[in-house]
């Protein structure tokens, strides 16, 4: 197969879908590699190590949406993108679909294979394609919390972790998965008051046997929710329905209700995001404010730490692209039913029930389109 590595385009997005160690194990497969010139050039991956592991190196994204069976990249495509892919081309990257209807309607009628890596499932549960980036993104929130609190991001002018006889800043995570986990080992490691909020009682109880005093655990209701934002100096947002849009848990009054120069990081804006005053914003201008509170809420935050990213990501995803070249895309799903799951758009069908849902579309499973390879 020719796997295709396209650089991204998406605002001050620095990751790439494919380091050189990933593009040599697909050349040790038989497969044949094509990146496009400078993309990983910033992040210290530069052309020469990829034609090194085995790559071939073009000069345009036409080029290699022209020639690949296969695409390999980091963020959703953009317009321009969506409209170079055709019928039966794979697509694998971060798509969350739920939230933008347009890109839904364009890879549909692409007729593309579109795998989103977010809703990729584990042998063990959990989403370990998105767990990568969910790790990098709720370590980074409560740095860029803390960042935005100081006074001339806009902040109210309060250090995180307090100093002696000035209380620490209030900390609150709303959601207990893999960003908030994160988010809450880096704000207790700063030293932040913190208060973590999940609906899941069993995780809370995990929580508590990791951090102990060091945070409060609360059950999520209406009442915690809106007490702890009114409290709270620095607003985590990290709630996750795989597939689906998030939860609004934070309306727009209780907004209004916070402290002028507080802090809301969005992490969950990829899937349209759990403030009510959410919309997404990029690098180049990441926040804005409402009602004195200033909102961070850039839809690939990993972004800005991409060589990390990358890495990490690679890790994750090498695997089910070497399944993918090797076996092709309905033998590699019909094997696999975690990987099938991720498979949100397909021949002009969108096949996963919680995009579907969210969307408004008719959804095909995933199954049907299979049955061949399946027999």
């Amino acid at each position: 197969m020719l796997v295709g590595v396209p650089k991204e385009i998406k605002n001050h997005e620095y990751r790439v879908g494919l380091t050189p160690a990933g593009a040599r194990e697909l050349a040790r497969h038989g497969h044949q590699v094509l990146v496009q010139r400078t993309a990983g050039t910033a992040i210290g991956l530069p052309d020469d190590d990829y034609a090194a592991a085995g790559a071939t190196l073009c000069d345009t994204a036409a080029d290699v949406y022209a020639q690949a069976d296969m695409i390999v990249k980091v963020k959703e495509p953009q317009p321009a993108e969506c409209a170079m892919l055709r019928r039966g081309q794979i697509l694998y990257a971060y798509l969350h679909l739920a939230p933008d209807p347009k890109q839904a309607a364009a890879l549909v009628k692409s007729g593309a294979v579109c795998i989103a890596y977010e809703t990729v499932t584990g042998p063990g549960g959990g989403l370990p394609l998105l767990a990568p980036m969910s790790e990098v993104a709720g370590r980074m929130s409560v740095q860029v919390a803390a960042a935005h609190l100081e006074s001339p991001a806009g902040g109210m002018g309060l250090l995180l972790a307090g100093v002696p006889g000035v209380a620490a800043a209030h900390v609150v995570v709303l959601g207990a998965g893999v960003v908030g986990t994160h988010a809450l080992q880096i704000a207790v490691g700063m030293g932040a008051r913190v208060t973590a909020i999940d609906r899941n009682v069993g995780r809370l109880r995990e929580l508590d046997l990791i951090f102990g005093n060091r945070i409060t655990t609360l059950c999520s209701s209406a009442h915690t929710v809106e007490q702890s934002v009114l409290d709270a100096d620095a607003v985590i947002g990290a709630v996750l329905i795989p597939g689906a849009s998030a939860p609004r848990l934070v309306t727009r009054e209780m907004i209004a209700r916070m402290r002028n120069g507080a802090v809301v990081v969005d992490v969950a804006i990829d899937q349209g995001g759990c403030f009510e005053t959410s919309h997404p914003t990029t690098h180049a201008k990441p926040t804005y404010v409402v009602d004195g509170v200033v909102h961070y809420c850039v839809a690939n935050m990993p972004g800005a730490v991409a060589r990390t990213s990358t890495f990490a990501l690679g890790n994750a995803t090498i695997g089910h692209a070497l399944a993918l070249a090797d076996q092709g895309w309905k033998r590699a799903l019909a094997d696999d039913p975690h990987l099938r799951r991720g498979l949100n758009v397909c021949d002009g069908h969108i096949t996963h029930e919680a995009v579907a849902l969210a969307l408004g579309q008719p959804y095909l499973p995933a199954e049907q389109l299979l049955a061949p390879a399946q027999a």
